[in-house]
């Protein structure tokens, strides 16, 4: 009975341990979406979407802005702990603890800000690229009798 308690003890208190460390995983990286800018572009497309639901639904105002306080409010965490195994894959903590360290910095600061409009100057140019590949491909098909 005395081992079967040691036992019992042993892993409650390893459970407890993982928890505290995943709960710990999770807080660095929500201050590293926080001080990297992706808070607020998670923020932006949970905006986006209201836009649209609001044009095709008879709702009142009010009824919205309580909806969208609390969308805010608990998504990002929601998300947090959605994307946490994602992260954990792929780096440990200290790892994020450097990214944030990283976005702390002048460079880092300019580079979250600087990143939403990177993202949408790349999107057209890779637009751009892909039309370009495109016709490429098809001019060498074509040369090629097919």
């Amino acid at each position: 009975m005395k081992t079967l308690l040691t036992v019992c003890a042993l892993m409650l208190a390893s459970a407890s341990g993982v928890f505290s460390q995943t709960n710990d995983y999770q807080a660095t990286l929500k201050k590293m979406f926080e001080v990297s800018g992706s808070q607020e572009a998670y923020k932006a497309a949970i905006m986006q979407m209201f836009t649209m639901f609001k044009q095709n639904a008879n709702v009142p105002q009010e009824v919205w802005a309580d909806m969208e306080k609390e969308f805010l409010a608990t998504s990002m965490d929601e998300l947090v702990k959605m994307l946490t195994p994602v992260y954990e894959k792929h780096l440990t903590q200290a790892d994020l603890q450097k990214l944030i360290d990283f976005y702390r910095t002048p460079v880092g600061s300019k580079f979250a800000q600087k990143t939403p409009l990177i993202m949408q100057e790349s999107m057209q140019v890779g637009q751009e690229w892909g039309m370009k590949i495109g016709q490429q491909f098809q001019e060498k098909l074509k040369a090629k009798g097919y």
